[in-house]
């Protein structure tokens, strides 16, 4: 049946090429076209998926020179523009990251936190910059709790959910220690597209406009900024203008860091925050730095692969490889019923494991042991391909002994050989949903990250000042040959460690093209008593496979959105956004 689909496929290409010759037409772009059906295999085999042929449904953006991948195409633009003109990695991550503060402010964001991994190709050195939120140094115990003693919603989604901010000094630091072109320049773009306005796509309008009710809370912060007078949505296609959000960058542009932390901006904000009731004091915004760190170092089948270290739970989806490696994946078929069972039940695993995880300073995670291979071999003893595990036939095992929900990711390469992959976020789609007035950005609401349970159920995650919480942010770094093969990372709260087990067990064991990795339908665990969440389109006779597993099964919306590049042996760039969250785009310089 192949044999005679590939025949009819060049005869049709034989008589299509009689037919340009007949018109006088070029042969050498139809001569390639048959040359890549021809050679796939081959490109499957050295860069990891069938990359321009037609065995795939989808294909990643093929760039040279650099590639920037982001969940909105203006900040991923403005990051290629910035590689065009002569900007590394890190100085197109800090374009992007300060653009989508305008561009995508559900997720992207100068008022909240993240995490980035950078490989500079000038050591040969992989460094972490954890940035995340941090607790305000007056918080108590019971700050968001409501009269029942648990925590109150509303809180949270106000003023006092804020914590201290951590984006801005995170790409100032990163572009101190990597940068090449001036902080100013880099800083421009955004303050002309406040200023002159940008075009609100159909997504950020609607999202917007489904938000009012919410912004209506703070009327003269966020309701004021991103409604019209009496509380007009924008449209689709409509210019919306930030100018307050101008000032803030034209502070940051002077003076750097400095100039969020301390002067006016920081003025304004705290006092925003302290008239909504929070708690945030100018010498809380004063103290934050980013944290510079090692990264946490495992491997998946001979590919050394950097994870970001906690606060991070990136050391939990190095566990679940580790587990996985125990099997043999590949021989299951991607997408059928033995994978996804044995995915749902190493998540089990790690969901239970992540009680060893915490923030810091205060709790110090074992997130080596997490990582190591003998720890997951015991793990994965646990597994049964014929039945389900749950909470009474899930042991704990502590790996110290071991040790040796909107969120968005960008993913940045560019010609010097650097690679930057970097998630951030608000915490909920749009944070607390308040603006300090006169700021022009929107705030964080990760306080709500904390244990608030009285007594605390986490290790390592209860309310302490200064603290900052445990994350499953886990943007990573793929390496062949000791150099970066592939970066990625993705949005999506609890189901971004599985999200990226998914990616990489795509790409590794089933040898998928970036982009075709990206796009195949995801599960989710929900944790080891939960159910298994399924993608719709997921075909629904795979689900009485799964209960006779001994799965509760139900439907999902669209889990994670990877945004993603891989660096082929070739020296080309392919990009891979995606479709799942609308107006991402792989922006190639060229």
């Amino acid at each position: 049946m192949a044999l005679r689909t590939r025949a009819t496929r060049f005869d049709f290409v034989r008589a299509y090429v009689g037919v340009t010759l007949a018109v006088g037409l070029a042969l050498t772009p139809l001569a390639a076209s048959a040359q890549e059906v021809e050679e796939a295999p081959g490109a499957a085999r050295v860069t990891g998926g069938d990359l321009v042929g037609y065995s795939s449904i989808h294909h990643p953006v093929i760039g040279r020179d650099g590639m920037v991948v982001s969940q909105n195409k203006i900040g991923a633009q403005i990051g290629a523009e910035i590689l065009r003109k002569g900007g590394n990695a890190v100085d197109a991550a800090v374009a992007v990251g300060i653009a989508q503060a305008l561009t995508l402010p559900r997720a992207g964001n100068l008022g909240g936190g993240g995490y980035m991994l950078v490989y500079n190709a000038a050591d040969h050195k992989t460094t972490a910059i954890e940035y995340y939120g941090q607790a305000p140094m007056a918080v108590t115990p019971d700050f968001l709790l409501g009269a029942n003693g648990k925590v109150d919603r509303a809180k949270v989604l106000s003023f006092k959910g804020v914590t201290v901010p951590g984006t801005v000094a995170g790409l100032w630091e990163a572009h101190k220690r990597f940068g090449k072109l001036p902080w100013a320049q880099l800083i421009q773009p955004t303050i002309d597209l406040a200023t002159k306005g940008v075009i609100l796509s159909d997504d950020e309008a609607t999202t917007l406009a489904g938000r009012k009710a919410q912004m209506a809370k703070d009327p003269g912060g966020a309701y004021k900024l991103f409604f019209k007078p009496g509380g007009v949505a924008y449209k689709a296609g409509k210019v919306f203008k930030n100018p307050e959000l101008a000032w803030t960058l034209k502070q940051i542009q002077a003076r750097g860091a400095d100039g969020f932390y301390k002067g006016p901006v920081a003025e304004k904000l705290v006092a925003g925050i302290k008239a909504g009731g929070g708690i945030i004091s100018l010498a809380d915004l004063a103290g934050y730095r980013a944290n510079v760190k090692d990264p946490i170092w495992s491997s998946y089948r001979g590919l050394k692969i950097a994870y970001m270290p906690p606060t991070s739970a990136a050391s939990s989806v190095a566990e679940a490889m580790n587990i996985l490696e125990q099997f043999p994946v590949a021989s299951m078929g991607q997408g059928g019923v033995a994978e996804m069972h044995l995915i749902a039940e190493t998540m089990k695993i790690v969901t239970v494991d992540r009680r060893y995880s915490g923030g810091t300073p205060q709790w110090h995670t074992p997130a080596t042991g997490m990582a190591s291979k003998d720890f997951a071999k015991e793990r994965a003893k646990l597994i049964s391909m014929d039945s389900s595990l749950d909470g009474k036939t899930l042991p704990k095992l502590d790996p110290t002994p071991y040790e040796g929900r909107d969120t968005t990711q960008f993913t940045i390469a560019d010609k010097y050989g650097n690679v930057v992959s970097n998630t951030y976020t608000l915490t909920d789609s749009f944070g607390a949903h308040v603006v300090a007035p006169g700021t022009g950005f929107l705030l964080n609401n990760s306080l709500g990250n904390f244990d608030w349970n009285q007594p605390p159920t986490s290790l390592g995650n209860k309310i302490e000042p200064g603290k900052r919480a445990q994350s499953t942010i886990s943007p990573l770094i793929v390496f062949k040959d000791d150099k970066p093969w592939l970066a990625s990372g993705t949005p999506g709260g609890g189901t971004i460690l599985g999200t990226m087990v998914q990616m990489l067990v795509n790409v590794i064991d089933f040898k998928l093209n970036v982009a075709e990795a990206a796009e195949r339908p995801r599960i989710y665990q929900a944790g080891a008593d939960g159910p298994i969440q399924l993608e719709e389109s997921i075909p629904q006779d795979l689900v009485a496979g799964l209960e006779a597993k001994g799965h509760k099964v139900e439907r999902s919306q669209i889990i994670g959105s990877t945004q993603s590049i891989m660096i082929g042996p070739d020296g080309l760039f392919y990009g891979a956004a995606d479709t799942r969250r609308p107006d991402s785009q792989a922006a190639p310089v060229h």
